[in-house]
């Protein structure tokens, strides 16, 4: 584990912590060994230290602005992203081995990582780790990124009708590789569908592809 806490830029005091963040539910269920309670904890430290950084960095940005930034270096994507970055895929231990390339699983693992680093180091040792190595994908995105559903809701208050509905229309995929098809509704304005690997983002696609039809007729 050395080489791997070197590519952190942490040691942990200690390493049963790591071992226990690399390990899938697939090789044990015992949540005291798998990386389950680790990355609930993490997720959350993620999210605190995120907005840290972000309150910091965008010293005259608006919340309106803090939140969309937000939301895309917390998702799913960004986070397995760094994972890759810092080589977790190959120290993850899972059953099949071919766990260890899934989205899902790397997003896990690193957030669990960061809960492992927050138990052995201190909170804000993990606010460092977080700053460190997501640093670089705030400094790629020199603007935030739309948030389509806060415009959609913008859009139709000023229709003056009720707010967007969203619904869950089906799932497919697997477990670790799902698909989200949802549909959003504005009552007498029409609707939209969208598709993502999560609800979050099929949501941002679905009111995507409604702003066009209501930009179209009432623009």
């Amino acid at each position: 584990m050395v080489d791997l806490e070197a590519v952190l830029g942490y040691h942990f005091q200690n390493v049963s912590l790591l071992k226990q963040a690399l390990t899938h539910s697939s090789i044990t269920g015992n949540v005291q060994k798998n990386y389950e309670r680790l990355e609930f904890l993490g997720d959350r430290v993620l999210g605190v230290s995120m907005a840290h950084l972000l309150y910091f960095t965008f010293k005259n940005e608006p919340e309106g602005d803090l939140s969309p930034r937000f939301v895309k270096l917390v998702r799913k994507e960004t986070v397995a992203e760094v994972a890759r970055e810092l080589n977790l895929n190959h120290y993850i231990k899972a059953n099949p081995q071919g766990l260890s390339e899934n989205e899902n699983v790397l997003c896990d693992v690193m957030e669990a990582v960061i809960g492992a680093i927050c138990l052995d180091g201190g909170f804000e040792t993990a606010i460092s780790f977080v700053d460190r190595h997501f640093k670089k994908h705030i400094e790629k995105s020199c603007a935030p990124e739309r948030d389509h559903k806060t415009i959609l809701q913008e859009f139709v208050h000023q229709l003056k009708v009720g707010a967007p509905l969203y619904e869950v229309v089906k799932k497919e995929g697997t477990e670790h590789e799902p698909v989200f098809y949802i549909k959003v509704s504005v009552e007498g304005k029409g609707s939209a569908m969208g598709v993502g690997k999560n609800k979050k983002l099929a949501e941002q696609n679905a009111a995507a592809e409604l702003l066009k039809i209501l930009e179209a007729n009432h623009g």
